[in-house]
């Protein structure tokens, strides 16, 4: 009877062995593993900016291929993705050309991959070809001719400049065509491991066509990755004419305090210690010194101090403060010169009778 329980097998029992509950630890683990690595790349969802800029970047780019090719192009946006470096690069379909630029302003670099389709459609289409057989030639795993890649590249340039203009709004940059390569290890712009954003575009001209894929480091993108945080293009605090208007008038009814400023006298801690009810400081000041006004510690006028009925008055002889530097203040030019009219205007009608 043991014997029989010894040669049911593990289906029968329903009991698994050490072999496959390590093969299934594994393979959480790698699944861990793999999970914590790929969080560490930055998505390009949380750079909403890019969708508004790879949107202006389409539409440039369906009217210029229009202009270029002579023939009705569409340019669709495929799919936007961010990956590693050296596993992207290592996906690439055979025979694609790729072309990389400069970005001189960032002081990086970025890469543009056009397949064999695209690259046989554009050069049938520029040198006049019939629209049928294109498959046929792009399958051929050959070389390009001089022509072929002379005619690329002038596409590239196409392609460089609406990419600097769809960026334009949000930073001024220049994409610089750099050089041309038919090796994928040959285009290598970034470590294997670093984290890009990728572009795929998808370029139809009726029967004809292709794609075209941009791969933008994420490095690449670091000097305006705050600007990519930006929901909407310009998204800060605009100006608001009525809200300035109003802050405006608060201000000119906002209650200060002003001290009048008789004279300044230092002394030493113990003697000010020392002092007791009914003694006399005596000041370097006279009845016809100047009076300081200030509001806080910032002077704001001085005079001369007088007497009106029974009430002390101070008849002003100067205004210290009488323009805002628009250097230390950012406030609007046309609110400053307002203000400065308007204390002119009190300066001149405020007289000690």
């Amino acid at each position: 009877m043991a014997e029989i329980k010894d040669d049911l097998t593990n289906e029968q029992t329903g009991i698994i062995n050490q072999d496959e509950i390590d093969s299934l630890v594994q393979e959480k683990t790698e699944a861990g593993i793999q999970a914590i690595v790929n969080s560490a790349a930055v998505s390009y969802e949380r750079l909403p900016m890019l969708d508004v800029i790879f949107d202006r970047l389409v539409r440039r780019l369906t009217t210029s291929l229009r202009n270029f090719t002579s023939d009705n192009v569409e340019v669709t946006m495929d799919e936007i993705k961010n990956a590693r470096f050296g596993h992207h690069l290592s996906s690439i379909s055979s025979n694609p050309i790729l072309a990389i630029f400069a970005a001189k302003e960032w002081d990086n670099f970025g890469l543009l991959i056009l397949d064999s389709e695209l690259i046989f459609s554009m050069v049938d289409v520029l040198l006049g070809g019939r629209k049928v057989g294109i498959s046929d030639v792009s399958g051929e795993d050959r070389g390009y001719t001089t022509i072929e890649r002379s005619l690329i590249e002038t596409l590239i340039d196409v392609v460089l400049k609406d990419l600097s203009k769809a960026f334009r709004p949000l930073s001024e940059i220049n994409f610089e065509y750099e050089r041309l390569e038919t090796n994928p290890r040959f285009a290598t712009i970034a470590r294997p491991d670093n984290a890009v954003i990728t572009v795929k575009m998808k370029i139809s001209m009726e029967d004809r066509g292709g794609s075209i894929e941009l791969l933008l480091p994420l490095a690449t993108l670091e000097p305006v990755r705050e600007l990519l945080l930006q929901r909407f293009l310009g998204e800060k605090f605009g100006r608001d004419s009525i809200w300035e208007g109003h802050l405006a008038t608060e201000l000119w009814s906002t209650e200060v305090e002003i001290d009048a400023v008789l004279d300044k006298k230092i002394m030493d801690l113990g003697d000010v210690m020392s002092f007791e009810i009914g003694d006399t400081l005596m000041f370097n000041s006279t009845s016809e010194s100047d009076v300081y006004l200030n509001c806080g510690n910032i002077p704001l006028m001085h005079g001369k101090m007088g007497k009106v009925d029974k009430t002390v008055a101070i008849k002003i002889s100067e205004i210290l403060l009488k323009k805002i530097d628009l250097q230390d203040h950012s406030i609007d030019e046309n609110i400053i010169d307002d203000q400065n009219n308007l204390l002119e205007e009190k300066n001149q009608n405020e007289e000690v009778v």
